[in-house]
């Protein structure tokens, strides 16, 4: 992750990211994790079953929970993730914020409800966009033509 100047920090909720890195870096031995400053910061994460989104959490260090996350057979999660995102926020006044946003943005297995209100479709809308799909249903997907021997 690529540091950012102070004075861009203060600005900025989110400070850094990474992306997609494999849970076997809980799995190797000593210190390292120590000499990733970022992950030694609070945050929010995302646990993937493949590339698919699984879980959002959020820490006051991420290190820690992701290690208890990959490496407690009794964490709810343990057996359903292979990859991780980690969002660095340092003011943690925004960490129920951004992981609010990342759950509503993404289907998971969370069961926390994101503290921002929703904006609901008006029922009377969703008739119409039905009673529209009926009267005309999808074109088929155009064939992209073959090329002429």
């Amino acid at each position: 992750m690529a540091r950012v100047g102070k004075s861009t920090t203060k600005r900025l909720i989110v400070t850094q990211y990474a992306r997609m890195w494999p849970r076997e870096i809980f799995d190797i031995p000593g210190e390292w994790r120590r000499q990733i400053d970022e992950l030694q910061e609070p945050g929010v994460y995302i646990l993937y079953r493949d590339d698919v989104p699984y879980y959002v959490g959020r820490a006051a260090k991420l290190s820690t929970r992701l290690h208890d996350h990959a490496n407690k057979s009794t964490d709810r999660y343990f057996n359903f993730w292979n990859f991780f995102s980690v969002f660095v926020v340092p003011q943690k006044s925004h960490l129920a914020e951004v992981e609010g946003i990342l759950i509503a943005s993404m289907p998971t297995a969370n069961r926390a409800v994101p503290r921002i209100p929703a904006i609901e479709l008006p029922k009377g809308l969703a008739r119409i966009l039905r009673n529209e799909r009926k009267i005309r249903p999808e074109k088929p997907k155009a064939r992209h033509a073959e090329p002429r021997p």
